[in-house]
C-alpha cells in the first residue's frame, strides 16, 4: 500500500528598507509574491528574491519528502541562488523531491500581509507556481488584523502544506 506524506513550510521576510526607498513603478525593484512580480510594492529582503510563498512551497516539499528543508537545498552558502525568483527555487526543489523517489500530488500555501491585494491575480500566482512545481498549488491570504509584524507591515509569512507519496 502507497501511503502518502505531508509536509509544512514556513517562511519569512522582512520588508526591504532600502528597497522601498529606492523602488517606483518607473524603475526595476519592487515586490516578488506567489511567482509574480508586483511592481510599485515595497520588495522583500533575502538571499533570493525574497518570495515567502513560493520558499514556503518548496519548504513543505522537502518536508513531505524527508530531504531537509530550503536552507539545505539553497542556503546563502550558495552563490549561484543569490537573486533567485521563487518559481526557480520551486521547480528545482519539485526535482529534487522527485529525484528521490517521490511524485508531488498538491502543495497548499496560506500568507499573511496587509499588502499587496492578492485576489485579483490569485489565479495567475495560482498558474505560475502549478507550473514551476509540476502539480497543483493553491494560495490563500490573509492578514492579521493589524497585529504582529505583518500588521505592522513588517514583512509577510507564509506556511504551506504538501502532500507527497512514494512511487513504489
Amino acid at each position: 500500500m502507497v501511503i502518502p506524506r505531508t509536509g509544512i513550510g514556513i517562511d519569512v521576510h522582512a520588508f526591504d528598507t532600502e528597497a522601498l526607498a529606492e523602488s517606483s513603478p518607473q524603475e526595476p525593484g519592487g515586490l516578488f509574491l506567489a511567482g509574480l512580480h508586483w511592481p510599485g510594492e515595497r520588495g522583500l529582503a533575502g538571499h533570493s528574491d525574497g518570495d515567502p510563498v513560493a520558499h514556503a512551497a518548496a519548504d513543505a516539499l522537502f518536508s513531505a519528502a524527508g530531504l531537509g528543508d530550503l536552507g539545505t537545498h539553497f542556503g546563502t552558502d550558495r552563490p549561484e541562488y543569490a537573486g533567485a525568483s521563487g518559481t526557480t527555487l520551486l521547480r528545482e526543489a519539485a526535482r529534487i523531491v522527485r529525484s528521490a523517489g517521490f511524485e508531488i500530488g498538491n502543495i497548499a500555501v496560506q500568507f499573511v500581509a496587509r499588502r499587496p491585494k492578492f485576489g485579483p491575480r490569485r489565479a495567475e500566482a495560482e498558474a505560475a507556481l502549478t507550473e514551476a512545481a509540476g502539480a497543483p498549488v493553491s494560495i490563500s491570504a490573509t492578514t492579521s488584523d493589524g497585529l504582529g509584524f505583518t500588521g505592522r507591515s513588517e514583512g509577510i509569512a507564509a506556511l504551506a502544506t504538501a502532500l507527497v507519496y512514494p512511487l513504489q
